[in-house]
């Protein structure tokens, strides 16, 4: 396993983890009515998530953004494992966007105007998946 990020897949790196750092920040600082929020919107998706306290729920998703960020942005975390869990993160992100009623076009995949903020999340899951292959591919050599 490659122990530095290739610096061709630092801008990648650093746009997504500048972004989803921030995310964790705002998260981090969220008070009850956002934490009702983000906890009711993933409840929604994931009904096993409606048992956890909506301030604790999103307590720990900040607390995951941020670690998520921050790998991403530190070059000597391996971009497979950066590739890998940005790749996971991503997923559950589009499957909110998938399991939650109006955000997407009846029998669609297209996003509604209240969708596309969640839509937007396949960019997320397209560089954790690239970051992923080229790793695996450049280790085929």
């Amino acid at each position: 396993m490659r122990f530095f990020a290739r610096a061709h897949q630092m801008p990648a790196r650093i746009a997504t983890g500048l972004f989803i750092l921030n995310s964790g920040m705002e998260k981090a600082e969220a008070g009850e009515e956002t934490a009702q929020g983000v906890h009711g919107m993933a409840a929604g998706a994931y009904p096993q998530l409606k048992s956890l306290d909506p301030v604790r729920f999103t307590s720990l998703v900040a607390k995951a953004e941020i670690g998520l960020g921050a790998a991403l942005l530190a070059p000597f975390v391996p971009s497979l494992l950066a590739g890998t869990a940005l790749a996971g993160f991503a997923a559950g992100l589009l499957g909110v966007y998938l399991r939650t009623p109006g955000l997407r076009h009846e029998g669609s995949l297209r996003p509604t105007q209240q969708g596309i903020g969640i839509a937007k999340d396949v960019w997320l899951l397209g560089i954790g998946v690239g970051l992923m292959a080229e790793e695996a591919l450049h280790r085929r050599r």
